[in-house]
């Protein structure tokens, strides 16, 4: 009895030292993978060859974050901004327009960003984040030609797709020709989530698109124009920098945080399923050094989410939601990669919420969702598959819209 024992643990241990070991060989295989595909992939702003030419000679305007460089090594370690090096190269630079986060990056999220100067290079800044959301006639002015290149992350609510909207339709109003320069969207493998509704539209959701639309900024920005949805259904002059080497299912690793409050892949992965907390009591992790990677509540029972966390001010965040206090919720930093939404963690967070009256923050819940279906879908006790499957019919037409602005297979 005692061998039978023993070959029984000697078996079982085997089988979890074979488990880990290909685990690990399946996350080192993953990480190669987007190590690689990353110095494949050639971004719009290193082909200078392809646009320097159309901004010779000419008064530039341009709309950029941090993530706005060019790279200057393989591994993408080593970069510039895009800024200091079209300055480099005697192009002339009137304007920075600035968007949600500043033209460095710094500012808070929702932070109201100020026009000002430029520290490091003296330009003039224009802020797109405060009184102003669209270039107004006066700071169009002289400028015969806009750059825009800002990074994406593939989800509705992130502002700078409405950012580029205005800037579209200002510069079509302006006659001024917009270039666009591409870059990869870490969640441009999937599309997933409701439409945004007419009554619903705001600037964290303009479009009738789904919350994960698949596409990059690039192609976005051919959709904008070709689906006329600019003011008054007028087109802007167009030219997008495509990539190179790159798929919608390409592993793209982001070589610089997108905005203060993702810091990481995981982060961004799980961006665009945690933010629907955000019209919640529920934070996600705001305060911390996991944001999106985590939530949690004080109102959240501790025997049912014993993961906690305490938010305090901190670089992306001074006023973070519950702050100093104990929130009880579950830490994701180590779950799988999503590729479909996942709402169960919001229904169960719902449904374990005792007083549920204080749970959604009603507004600012169903904007972003592009609806008030959604809140009403869980306080009624559906469950996501059901959900999920209301949004069906819409994704199908979406897709159809999709596929004429597509330029990566």
């Amino acid at each position: 009895m005692k061998n039978q024992i023993f070959k029984s643990l000697l078996l079982l241990s085997v089988f979890l030292t074979l488990s880990t070991a290909v685990s690990c060989q399946k996350k080192n295989k993953e990480q190669v993978q987007a190590i690689n595909e990353n110095k494949n992939i050639v971004v719009g702003a290193n082909q200078t060859e392809k646009y320097l030419d159309l901004l010779k000679g000419k008064n530039i305007a341009v709309a950029v974050n941090n993530t706005s460089v060019i790279f200057k090594s393989d591994d993408n370690k080593s970069y510039q901004h895009i800024v200091d090096s079209l300055l480099s190269l005697n192009i002339k630079i009137d304007k920075i327009f600035a968007p949600e986060h500043g033209a460095r990056g710094l500012a808070d999220a929702g932070q109201e960003i100020t026009n000002g100067i430029d520290e490091k290079t003296g330009v003039p800044v224009i802020s797109l984040y405060g009184s102003n959301y669209k270039p107004t006639k006066e700071s169009l002015e002289n400028i015969d030609v806009v750059l825009f290149d800002i990074q994406d992350v593939g989800a509705r609510f992130y502002t700078y797709l409405s950012t580029l909207h205005y800037i579209m339709e200002a510069c079509a109003e302006n006659g001024i020709p917009v270039i666009v320069l591409d870059r990869p969207n870490p969640n441009g493998h999937y599309i997933d989530g409701p439409i945004v509704e007419n009554e619903f539209k705001s600037f964290v959701g303009l479009h009738p698109v789904p919350i994960v639309y698949g596409m990059t900024i690039g192609e976005y920005a051919k959709m904008i124009n070709g689906e006329k949805w600019l003011n008054n259904g007028i087109q802007c002059n167009l030219t997008v920098i495509p990539l190179k080497n790159y798929t919608h299912n390409s592993t793209y690793s982001l070589p610089l945080r997108p905005s203060p409050n993702l810091p990481n892949d995981k982060s961004i992965n799980l961006y665009a399923s945690l933010c629907m907390f955000e019209g919640t009591n529920v934070s996600c992790g705001r305060g911390t050094e996991m944001q999106f990677q985590i939530f949690g509540s004080p109102d959240l029972p501790a025997d049912s989410y014993n993961f906690s966390f305490t938010p305090q001010p901190n670089f992306g965040s001074k006023n973070p939601k519950n702050l100093n206090q104990e929130c009880h919720g579950l830490d994701l930093s180590k779950t799988e990669n999503l590729s479909s939404l996942n709402f169960n963690w919001l229904i169960d967070a719902y449904n374990a919420t005792s007083e549920k009256d204080k749970f959604f923050r009603e507004k600012s819940f169903n904007i972003l969702a592009g609806t008030n279906k959604l809140k009403e879908q869980i306080e009624q006790g559906l469950n996501f598959e059901y959900i999920k499957a209301t949004w069906q019919n819409d994704l199908v037409e979406f897709k159809k819209t999709r596929e004429k602005y597509l330029i990566y297979p």
